[in-house]
């Protein structure tokens, strides 16, 4: 038959309280309320059939019972947080990133390496998806999100704004570039789901007539590869198009940005933001800002 347990949200507060001998005391320790350190307690003795403190006024002291099981609800308690901190640092080896698609395929994948090659003991594993990271479901570190933060009952770190502009393959209509924005309307525009076309065109004073029309993809990455292959102009972002710009793979078209509602933001659970994987994996990923293609983007100013 299985054994009966007492009420588990019970015990640390009662471990609290038998510590500190004073619920108030044990009500600030755990940020809860004196009535709730109290009802706690009283389930656990109406659980157990015995009291476990003796109250005297506002005073309260352990009964002879409630002494007794106290030492057992500490001792459990620790080996609780030790085996804790033994799952915890088996995993101080391995960090799992969650990014997009687009993001790690054409800014992180190539880099990865340099991260590597600093913290040889850090494996690294890279979730590209367009989907939110489930921290809880899928032990996720750290997430790179490309949107408008901060997200509720997370850690969320705006690193680096974006911005928007034409970019086309030299050989595009055997290299008769549109020379204007209003020609860009005769060309064949390739589009995506977070689309942004009307407002540049708006940003470069063009009037449409009409909706804008053209091939869609669900990933800037495929976007980005069809107008490489000269099928096309797309609207795409600074962060990810730099390299593209320096091999001369794609060109930038007109000298007119488009700020990006969205940003990067690193974001983790709590417990994990401020572990030594991730602080390192950040620190990372802001110096490779710095130094590489992406280094004239705007990088918000740390709060002060």
């Amino acid at each position: 038959m299985a054994r009966r347990l007492p009420p588990l949200s019970a015990l640390r507060p009662f471990e609290a309280a038998a510590r500190l001998e004073s619920f108030s005391r044990a009500a600030a320790e755990l940020h809860l309320t004196h009535g709730a350190v109290s009802h706690q307690v009283r389930a656990l003795e109406e659980h157990l059939g015995t009291p476990l403190f003796a109250r005297h006024g506002k005073r309260v002291a352990l009964t002879a019972a409630g002494r007794a099981f106290a030492e057992r609800v500490r001792a459990s308690l620790d080996e609780l947080a030790a085996a804790s901190e033994s799952v915890r640092s088996r995993r101080d080896d391995r960090l799992s990133v969650s990014v997009l698609p687009s993001f790690a395929s054409r800014w992180l994948m190539p880099r990865l390496i340099r991260f590597m090659d600093a913290n040889p003991k850090i494996a690294v594993t890279v979730d590209a998806t367009t989907a939110l990271a489930d921290f809880a479901a899928d032990e996720v570190d750290v997430a790179i999100r490309f949107g408008v933060g901060p997200w509720p009952g997370l850690a969320c770190e705006k690193f680096l704004d974006d911005e928007y502009f034409p970019v086309a393959s030299p050989k595009l209509y055997r290299g008769k570039l549109p020379k204007t924005p209003k020609e860009l309307l005769a060309a064949r525009i390739i589009r995506e789901d977070r689309d942004l076309w009307v407002p540049w065109f708006k940003a470069a004073g063009v009037s449409l007539e009409g909706p804008i029309t053209g091939p869609n993809f669900n990933d800037s990455t495929f976007a980005l590869q069809a107008a490489a292959r000269g099928e096309g102009i797309s609207l795409t972002r600074r962060s990810i198009i730099g390299e593209d710009l320096e091999r001369g793979t794609l060109k930038k078209l007109f000298d007119i940005p488009l700020a990006s509602p969205t940003s990067y933001w690193f974001v983790s659970p709590k417990e994990t933001a401020a572990t030594e994987k991730v602080k390192k994996f950040r620190d990372w990923v802001r110096a490779e800002l710095a130094a590489g293609p992406t280094k004239d983007l705007i990088q918000p100013r740390p709060k002060r």
